[in-house]
C-alpha cells in the first residue's frame, strides 16, 4: 500500500502558553499541514522540569475547536499514566468534538521523573510493554465491541463499554511510537495504523524492515502502516542555527553532527526535497516537525509554500 507525502507539526507544550499554542495550530491548519500533535507530558522534557507544561487531553479538546481540517492527536500518550478505559473514553470524546479528526497516539511511557513525582508505577521496560499490549487490546475492544473484559497481568476490566462509539470506523487510527526491535515493533506490527520514530533514513529503513518481519510472523501486511518521522525544522535558518540543531540532534541520536543533519528538515528547498526523497526510499512518508516555543510561524509558512506545496498537486 502506498501512502501520500504528508507534513505535520508537533508543538511540545513545555514553557508555552495557551495563546502561543493556539496561534501556531490555527496558522498550521490554515497553511494546509496534514496533522497537528501535542505531547503527553506533565513536566517539560527538554528543559528544567519545574517549568510550565499544559496537560495534553484538556489542551487537545480545546485545540479541536480552533482547527478545521488537520488531523489531531498526541505524540504519544504515555500508557503508564493513562488508564486504557479512561483513555478510550477521552479519545472518543475528542473524536466527536473534532468531527472525526483524531489520531490516537500511544506508547509505553519513558519519563521516569514524572512517574516518581506523581506516584505512578513506572514498571520495568518489559512490564511497560506488556501493559501497552493489554491496554491496546482493551482500547480497541471498547471502540469496536459492545463491551470487553480482560483478566490480564496489568489490567482487569469487566464488561468495559464505550458509548457513544467513535465517529471513525472501526476506530480512530492508532499511532504507536517506539523503536524497540523485539517487543515494541512487534506491537506496532500487530496494532498500529501509524508508527513514529526519530531516526535517520538508513535507520528508519532498517526498522521498517523489522516491522515487516514481525508482520509476517503475526500475519499482517504492514504496508498498511503509515510510517512517520519526527524531525526538527530548520528550513532557511541561519548557519549558526543550523549548526546548533545539528549538534543537539547529534547528541540525541548519538552520532556526528554531519550524520544528524540527515534527520533534520534543514537548509534550502533542494536540500529539504532531497531529505524527503531519502526518507521516502526508506518507506517513510509523513514528516512531523518538532517545535518548541517560541514558535517560528514565518518558517512554518515558508516551508508550506515552498516545499510542501510541491506535493499538493
Amino acid at each position: 500500500m502506498s501512502h501520500p507525502i504528508r507534513f505535520g507539526v508537533q508543538t511540545g507544550q513545555q514553557t508555552a502558553s495557551w495563546d502561543q499554542i493556539r496561534a501556531v495550530w490555527e496558522r498550521a491548519d490554515a497553511l494546509g499541514y496534514d496533522s497537528l500533535w501535542a505531547y503527553d507530558h506533565f513536566y517539560p522534557i527538554f528543559t528544567e522540569p519545574t517549568g510550565p507544561c499544559l496537560e495534553a487531553w484538556s489542551l487537545l479538546g480545546a485545540l479541536a475547536q480552533v482547527t478545521e481540517r488537520a488531523r489531531i492527536g498526541h505524540l504519544v500518550n504515555g500508557n503508564t499514566y493513562r488508564n486504557p478505559c479512561v483513555l478510550a473514553k477521552s479519545a472518543t470524546t475528542v473524536d466527536h468534538i473534532s468531527g472525526g479528526r483524531l489520531n490516537l497516539g500511544i506508547g509505553a511511557g519513558w519519563f521516569e521523573y514524572e512517574h516518581e513525582s506523581f506516584g505512578i508505577d513506572f514498571k520495568t521496560v518489559l512490564g511497560r510493554l506488556e501493559a501497552l499490549d493489554e491496554a491496546t487490546q482493551i482500547i480497541k475492544g471498547m471502540f469496536e465491541q459492545e463491551s470487553i473484559s480482560l483478566d490480564g497481568k496489568h489490567y482487569r476490566v469487566k464488561e468495559a463499554r464505550c458509548e457513544p462509539k467513535p465517529i471513525q470506523k472501526p476506530h480512530p487510527p492508532i499511532m504507536m511510537g517506539g523503536t524497540g526491535r523485539k517487543v515494541m515493533l512487534k506491537l506496532v506490527a500487530k496494532y498500529a495504523d501509524q508508527w513514529n520514530a526519530n531516526k535517520t533514513p538508513d535507520e528508519m529503513a532498517e526498522l521498517v524492515e523489522v516491522i515487516r518481519r514481525h508482520g509476517d510472523a503475526v500475519g499482517r501486511d504492514t504496508s498498511a502502516i503509515e510510517n512517520t518521522v519526527m524531525l526538527p525544522l530548520g528550513y532557511g535558518s541561519p548557519k549558526e542555527v543550523q549548526d546548533f540543531l545539528c549538534t543537539v540532534v547529534a547528541g540525541m541520536l548519538e552520532c556526528s553532527p554531519e550524520k544528524a543533519r540527515e534527520a533534520i528538515m534543514i537548509g534550502d528547498k533542494q536540500e529539504c526535497l532531497d531529505t524527503i526523497e531519502r526518507y521516502q526510499k526508506a518507506g517513510v512518508t509523513h514528516f512531523i516537525f518538532m517545535l518548541m516555543a517560541p514558535y517560528d510561524l514565518d518558517q512554518l509558512q515558508a516551508f508550506a509554500e515552498d516545499v510542501a506545496a510541491e506535493f499538493r498537486a
